[in-house]
C-alpha cells in the first residue's frame, strides 16, 4: 500500500467516526427536552461535521477519495440510545453518559493515530486541533453529566 494510502486510510478511520458522533449528536438534539442540552448537542454536531469536512480535504490533499457514511457499530450505539430516551428515569443523564462513553472513545482514536510519526506535521496539526476540541467536549460533558445527576 502506498504511503498516500495509508495515511488515507487512518484519515476516513477518523472521517467516519465524525459522522458518526455528528449522527449521534443530532439524535440527542432531536431527542432531549432540555433546551441547555439541545443546543450542546446541537453544536457538537456542527463541530464534527466541520471535523468531516477538514479531513475530507486532508484526504484529498493525499490523492485519495474521503469515504462516506456511517460505521454499523455507530448505528447500534444510537439505537441503544434510541431505547434509552424512552425509559422512564434521567434520560439526559443516561444520554450525557453515552456522549462521555463516546468521546472517551474518539480521543483514544486521535491519539492512537497521532502517535504515528509517519503523519506531515500539517495533518497532525488539524488532528491535534480536532482531538483538543473533543476533550474539551468531553469535559463539558462531564460537567453537565454533574448536574443531572
Amino acid at each position: 500500500m502506498k504511503y498516500s494510502e495509508e495515511v488515507a486510510e487512518k484519515l476516513n478511520e477518523l472521517l467516519e467516526k465524525n459522522y458518526d458522533a455528528e449522527k449521534g449528536y443530532k439524535f440527542a438534539a432531536e431527542h432531549i427536552k432540555s433546551e441547555n442540552l439541545k443546543a450542546f448537542f446541537s453544536e457538537r454536531a456542527k463541530e464534527r461535521y466541520d471535523f468531516g469536512h477538514e479531513l475530507k480535504a486532508e484526504i484529498r490533499n493525499f490523492g485519495e477519495n474521503p469515504d462516506k457514511g456511517s460505521s454499523l457499530a455507530a448505528d447500534a450505539h444510537r439505537t441503544w440510545m434510541n431505547l434509552k430516551t424512552t425509559l422512564p428515569g434521567n434520560k439526559e443523564e443516561a444520554v450525557l453518559e453515552e456522549a462521555v462513553r463516546g468521546e472517551k472513545i474518539a480521543v483514544e482514536e486521535y491519539e492512537k493515530i497521532l502517535k504515528d510519526t509517519s503523519i506531515p506535521p500539517s495533518t497532525q496539526n488539524v488532528l491535534l486541533k480536532q482531538k483538543n476540541a473533543i476533550v474539551a467536549s468531553l469535559n463539558e460533558v462531564k460537567s453537565l453529566e454533574h448536574q443531572y445527576d
